[in-house]
């Protein structure tokens, strides 16, 4: 975060660079690097379109994400007005994601709005997150009460486009501060333990009441996961998912330990190069 101001010509410089102190990180394509999404955040207000575009497991990676940044998750299933039954809907987000709260809203009629504006308070900074299409500069536009940021129509089979292409800080009318992003294609995670065990908190949970400290829930005798799975108490869905992440986080972090492993590797060939040539100079010439 930069504190900025404006010089006599009108142009502005970054005065001060604050620490941050919360981060929404992914892991960028095709490296095995962080990028951060928005940072200083108080609220992540993860935006899925009703009623075709919610998917649980992508709900997951936001919220894993969501709450290793340090801010507080919120999920806004947005469209309300084309879905046949929200009360079911916001039902199947709560029984399988950890969240504080679900917001069914509506950009076209101002359903849920009201609700919406609960978590977006002065002097506090939210940001929307979502893939493509699910509505977050229309729902922007609407809290604003003008068309600030360009939208388009929505295709014929009722799904949005990809519109937005950069993020967009707004100053909403109660002075809260509003960051709009561009839709995530895809969302790998990155660094997120502490997060992956908050969001999947019920298999945590579980996991405390296995016989070995080290159970790997796949067979060992007296796994509490395992036999919640099996008496119907775990969906066996949401289980897999869970395993499918740690897999992904054991082999980022296997990833980045290589990394680190081959970057002090090239610290030690360049400060022996160096010390070659440095002995060389010296004494070469005159051996």
């Amino acid at each position: 975060m930069g504190i900025a101001a404006a010089d006599a010509d009108g142009t502005t410089t970054i005065r001060v660079v604050m620490p941050r102190r919360s981060a929404f990180v992914r892991r960028a394509v095709y490296t095995v690097e962080g990028q951060v999404v928005a940072a200083n955040v108080d609220v992540a207000l993860i935006a899925t379109a009703l009623p075709d575009d919610l998917n649980l497991h992508r709900l997951d990676r936001y919220l894993t994400l969501g709450w290793e940044s340090g801010a507080t998750p919120v999920v806004v299933l947005t469209k309300a007005d084309l879905c046949d039954d929200l009360p079911a809907a916001i039902a199947r987000v709560r029984t399988s994601a950890s969240v504080p709260d679900v917001l069914a809203v509506s950009a076209e009629t101002g359903e849920g709005i009201d609700r919406l504006t609960e978590h977006l308070v002065r002097g506090r900074t939210a940001v929307l997150l979502g893939s493509s299409g699910v509505g977050k500069s229309t729902l922007v536009n609407r809290l604003l009460g003008q068309t600030h940021l360009r939208t388009a129509d929505v295709r014929d089979d009722g799904r949005g486009r990809h519109t937005t292409t950069h993020r967009e800080l707004v100053t909403l009318a109660n002075g809260s501060l509003l960051i709009d992003t561009p839709g995530m294609r895809e969302l790998q995670l990155w660094n997120a333990d502490t997060g992956l065990d908050t969001t999947f908190a019920d298999i945590d949970e579980l996991a405390s009441r296995c016989r070995f400290r080290n159970c790997g829930h796949n067979g060992e005798p007296g796994c509490a996961v395992a036999e919640a799975v099996h008496r119907g108490e775990l969906a066996a869905d949401r289980f897999e998912h869970w395993r499918k992440l740690e897999r992904e986080l054991a082999y980022m972090a296997l990833k980045q330990d290589e990394r680190a492993a081959s970057a002090a590797r090239a610290r030690v060939r360049s400060l022996t190069r160096g010390v070659r040539d440095h002995l060389r100079r010296k004494y070469g010439e005159s051996g």
